[in-house]
């Protein structure tokens, strides 16, 4: 299939260079309108017939080439958001994580702040998560 053929599915997955397979546009299609942040076994809620593996190595690969960003709030279980635009980055910007629910939320107007390391140290990865209770918690 050329580039300029297929579904829009496709084709964002293409704008990421990933071959778009059968898996690949099912769990695209589960996650693409989906706002804050999810986890492998919320997607495996979401396509009950599909294989746990085929999921994991779905957002692994989606992850590394930049359409989800992954999120460790602490809460030991891996979480994913989807990237809002094409070579979007969670370096830059805050998660929310509420202690109640359990749901966390990418504040994307909110970036963190520049650190000042001293001089040897290179950051690979910045990582800034505010933990408490969200608006709908908070009711």
């Amino acid at each position: 299939m050329s580039q300029n053929m297929g579904t829009d599915t496709e084709k964002k997955l293409f704008q990421h260079n990933i071959r778009p397979t059968a898996v690949r546009i099912l769990v695209y299609r589960a996650i693409q309108g989906r706002s804050g942040a999810f986890s492998l076994a919320d997607v495996e809620n979401w396509l009950p017939d599909m294989e746990r593996s085929s999921i994991f190595r779905t957002l692994r690969l989606f992850a590394e080439k930049k359409v989800l960003h992954e999120i460790d709030d602490g809460s030991g279980c891996c979480k994913y958001c989807v990237c809002r635009c094409h070579g979007h980055s969670h370096l830059n910007h805050i998660h929310f994580a509420c202690t109640l629910c359990g749901h966390t939320y990418c504040l994307e107007d909110n970036t963190i702040p520049a650190i000042n390391l001293p001089d040897g140290f290179v950051a690979h990865e910045t990582e800034y998560i505010v933990k408490g209770i969200c608006p709908k918690c908070n009711r």
